[in-house]
């Protein structure tokens, strides 16, 4: 009997799973640019790259695949996404 092929887990750049995980806890590219000090065009860059690498169609898939695959923790993006919705 055959074991089914474990999926190879593409490399990321910091950037890159800073991005994926800020769009994980549902920000848009132009918050995330806001937060990482970034434009929004260069957050696209780096999204549109990770969807690339793990081979998706869109940036909800590829936060999502990111999560099954262990690049981020949905613990860290559901903390996280309390911590920014405090009060300012």
């Amino acid at each position: 009997m055959e074991r089914p092929q474990l999926e190879e887990v593409p490399v990321l750049s910091e950037k890159e799973i800073e991005c994926i995980l800020w769009a994980a806890r549902g920000k848009s590219s132009w918050e995330i640019a806001q937060i990482l000090n970034r434009s929004e065009n260069t957050v696209n860059f780096h999204i549109k790259n990770v969807m690339r690498k793990l081979d998706t169609g869109s940036r909800t898939v590829a936060a999502m695949k990111a999560v099954s695959l262990g690049i981020i923790e949905l613990e860290e993006a559901v903390s996280a996404a309390e911590v920014s919705s405090g009060d300012d």
